[in-house]
């Protein structure tokens, strides 16, 4: 993964990349990107969250830029990442990060990835990100998502005051915005994006894939 974070860090800055959207709920819950300023390449990708699952030390990382409220990032998550996580995370031969891109066009996809990272605050992020998915259709059409997001929470056991609390602030708001510019400063566009780093510095870009598509990438070129 080091020579994507070399990538990363070879684009030029192009200033602040991000569409900041209009506030679309009231309150003190931040619910868009917030204004970063003029940020050079390397604050970007280090302000930038990021969640990974798999040995830390496998060459080769695939990683997703995705939206909660994207229906392709749905049935990628749901139908692609499964047999990504068993075929090579679980084998230790690669690694699998998740980055947030939330489109201007889904009304809650920023509230959610911060709501993700809510419950990592509490070590349930994996189990927060699937369930979010899975359950996309029940808050992706709804006047207010947060009560959603909060029930999930008090579903999966997480203490609902602090996670309450952490969604109804700025928390984690940065970050978020963030992970949106770094993709945009590589050319992200859509989501789900995924990029394959086979760990010889030549990151490829697939789009939507599906698993064969990323089987062939690494079975291909890695020699696996």
């Amino acid at each position: 993964m080091k020579r994507f974070y070399v990538l990363l860090g070879a684009v030029a800055v192009v200033g602040a990349a991000a569409v900041w959207y209009g506030m679309r709920s009231g309150g003190a819950a931040v619910v868009e990107p917030v204004d970063l300023g003029d940020l050079e390449a390397e604050d970007v990708r280090a302000r930038a969250l990021v969640a990974t699952a798999g040995d830390p030390d496998a060459e080769i990382t695939i990683v997703e830029f995705g939206d909660y409220q994207c229906p392709g990032c749905r049935h990628f998550a749901t139908s692609v990442k499964p047999f990504i996580d068993l075929t090579y995370v679980e084998e230790g031969v690669a690694k699998f990060e998740y980055r947030d891109f939330p489109l201007e066009q889904h009304p809650h996809a920023f509230l959610a990835a911060r709501a993700s990272w809510c419950a990592d605050d509490q070590g349930q992020y994996w189990p927060y990100h699937d369930q979010l998915f899975r359950t996309q259709g029940e808050w992706s059409a709804a006047s207010n998502a947060s009560r959603h997001f909060n029930r999930l929470a008090t579903e999966l056991g997480l203490d609902g005051g602090d996670f309450r609390r952490c969604l109804a602030s700025d928390r984690h708001a940065e970050g978020v915005t963030a992970s949106l510019m770094l993709g945009q400063r590589i050319g992200i566009g859509g989501t789900p994006a995924v990029v394959v780093d086979l760990g010889d510095g030549r990151p490829l870009m697939l789009g939507a894939p599906d698993f064969p598509q990323i089987q062939a990438v690494i079975e291909g070129e890695s020699g696996n």
